[in-house]
């Protein structure tokens, strides 16, 4: 099985699959009721049975290229996920999203697994447009799209009933080209600063 790292923390980007059900449904039980605040996976995910059925939809959207889902493994153990709930290459549309259990929040663990799979759906499957549909009220999913150079679309007026009651939902997106640039300034530092680091070493 493929691993990608996420970065020198040791954090990795893999498949979540239909025989990993035992250990989705810890990692869900782990973030239950911080997850459902505004996901409805805990709601979906109640044991392992169900577990499994929600693996096994999204091998079927993987197969389809219709959806897929990787699971963010940090220290060994599921921590988050990250996943594109649409996907459609025939319009070049793809909707991404994430969750985390509250131990892995606060480490940019969210922001770095979607930057490889905006990566990999715009420069290996031409999509041109990847959007994050986010309820008004969470902040940190806002936090993540903004950080990830999107621009704020609109928002659609209490069209998510979760709960007993509607929510709004802020649409974002990041074109192609917008994601491409942005990729191209961020290697332009990175470089400018490793050229500073090298520097100051030779300076002492």
């Amino acid at each position: 099985m493929f691993a990608i790292s996420l970065g020198d923390d040791g954090a990795e980007l893999r498949p979540l699959e239909p025989w990993q059900a035992e250990e989705f449904l810890a990692h869900v039980d782990r973030g239950r009721e911080f997850i459902g605040q505004f996901n409805g996976l805990p709601d979906v995910v109640t044991d392992l049975d169900s577990s499994r059925a929600f693996l096994q939809a999204y091998a079927g959207k993987t197969a389809a290229d219709a959806g897929r889902l990787c699971g963010i493994w940090a220290g060994g153990k599921l921590v988050g996920a990250v996943l594109y709930r649409r996907f459609d290459v025939a319009q070049g549309v793809a909707e991404a999203g994430c969750w985390l259990e509250p131990s892995a929040v606060g480490r940019g663990l969210v922001t770095r697994a979607v930057r490889v799979i905006i990566d990999w759906a715009v420069e290996q499957r031409g999509i041109q447009r990847v959007e994050w549909v986010v309820s008004a009220g969470n902040e940190p999913s806002i936090a993540v799209a903004r950080r990830l150079g999107m621009t704020k679309d609109g928002v659609l007026r209490e069209s998510y009933p979760y709960r007993g009651k509607r929510h709004d939902e802020e649409v974002w997106s990041v074109l192609a080209p917008e994601w491409r640039a942005a990729r191209a300034a961020r290697a332009a530092e990175a470089s400018s600063a490793a050229r500073a680091a090298r520097a100051a070493r030779a300076d002492r």
